[in-house]
């Protein structure tokens, strides 16, 4: 065994360890909490309308699951404060999907069978997200995909009642592309989760990086769940790249960056990526901050109308935690199914959906600027991008210093690009 290996082994079993006590440790205090509905403050006699959200609460997605889940709690206060929905209290039913799409799946069908839910929502990890697009499609139910990114999700595997607030994978590459290639070179080594969201990234970056003139030098699939990187860290030391491009989600990417630090790689080869999540810089320790990435949503916006109100509102019910982009998807999909009720004066699914297609969020709820709007033509969202770079010495929440803010629409395929077929029932 090399020097690397041994050292990277020794650092990932010492990781891995202290990882799996916080979760347990969090999970025993944290879960029952997030599953927990906020007593209610209505009446018996008041019919709510139900929202079921399926997100990680373990695994090693769950941190990205606490955020939306909080953030889906937030608005459903706010909504109940001001009266609900049509007169209605809402009521959020929340189920761990494990990140497993089979465990999402009979979460869901709980939901459906036992409380009788009237709209779905949820999902972090890609898999979970198609898996519950193709379940809702099959019982006429109304899904918005919150945090599942995989082009598939609103492209060649897009359904009628399916819409999706988080950003499409080709959005998230497109909006750093350029910036990296610029900045790093031609020759780039991918490090890739080894499912449905990594391989989305990794083909929509190819298809960038060869039309602009580049090269790809290597390629390695990890598994969910990775601990140990050292033989692709090896091979990466080998191949001597440009730049080394993480396409990895949670806490795997998490591990990867500190053994990366942990070897000074980053001082040798640039490293970076497409998504990057205020969760992930906030676990990482001050060495392993580093590289060029994209958020969906940062909380530091001073010249945007109401993002400072939400953040300071936020941050007093959490007790001193601040909004993250995962807590924007689930703040901003309840919202937009609110919206789209209302203005469907119905909860049927294809009022609700024919409502929602078009659907501008407002200022107050979209809390970015440009509009984001969920297209007709393939129910995605057009959030905008904030490419940027961790700033290594930074102190929470101060973690991210974004570059521009682009709009999805500017930079997304359109849904004849992305392969929607949109087909509804006759």
């Amino acid at each position: 065994m090399t020097t690397i290996e041994t050292g990277i082994n020794a650092g990932a079993r010492r990781g891995s360890l202290d990882r799996r006590g916080l979760i347990k440790a969090g999970a025993a205090v944290g879960a029952a909490g997030l599953l927990a509905a906020p007593k209610p403050s209505w009446a018996a006699s008041e019919v709510p309308i139900k929202i079921g959200l399926v997100d990680p609460i373990t695994s090693i997605f769950a941190p990205l699951g606490h955020s939306e889940i909080k953030g889906a709690r937030f608005a459903e206060e706010e909504i109940n404060k001001k009266g609900g929905i049509m007169s209605r209290p809402l009521q959020l039913l929340v189920e761990d999907g494990a990140g497993s799409p089979g465990t999402s799946i009979d979460k869901a069908s709980r939901l459906l069978s036992r409380d009788k839910i009237d709209f779905l929502m949820g999902t972090v990890n890609s898999a979970s997200s198609l898996a519950l697009s193709q379940f809702a499609n099959k019982h006429d139910l109304l899904f918005l995909c919150t945090g599942g990114h995989a082009d598939a999700v609103t492209g060649k595997e897009c359904h009628w009642n399916t819409f999706r607030t988080c950003s499409t994978t080709w959005m998230l590459t497109s909006g750093d592309f350029e910036t990296l290639f610029k900045k790093f070179g031609k020759s780039w080594y991918f490090i890739t989760t080894d499912y449905a969201f990594g391989h989305a990234e990794q083909s929509d970056y190819t298809k960038q990086l060869k039309t602009a003139g580049g090269r790809v030098v290597g390629t390695a699939l990890a598994p969910v769940g990775t601990t140990d990187f050292s033989s692709y860290l090896i091979d990466v030391k080998a191949k001597k790249p440009d730049f080394i491009c993480l396409l990895l989600a949670g806490d795997d990417q998490v591990n990867c960056m500190k053994q990366i630090s942990q070897f000074g790689i980053n001082k040798q080869i640039p490293v970076g990526g497409a998504l990057f999540e205020l969760e992930q810089a906030q676990a990482l320790p001050e060495a392993a901050r580093y590289g060029w990435w994209t958020m969906e949503w940062y909380w530091d916006q001073p010249h945007t109308p109401h993002v400072a109100e939400f953040v300071k509102a936020y941050s007093t019910k959490y007790k001193g935690e601040y909004p993250s982009a995962r807590s924007w998807f689930g703040y901003a999909s309840t919202y937009a199914i609110k919206l789209a009720v209302e203005k469907a004066k119905s909860t049927n699914t294809m009022k609700v959906v024919r409502a929602m297609e078009g659907l501008v969020l407002p200022p107050e709820i979209a809390l970015q600027p440009n509009a984001p709007e969920y297209r007709a033509a393939d129910h995605q969202l057009m959030l905008s991008m904030f490419p940027g770079h961790v700033i290594q010495a930074g102190k929470y929440p101060s973690l991210f210093d974004v570059s521009a803010i682009i709009p999805g629409k500017k930079i997304a395929l359109s849904a004849a690009a992305a392969d929607c077929k949109m087909t509804y029932p006759t």
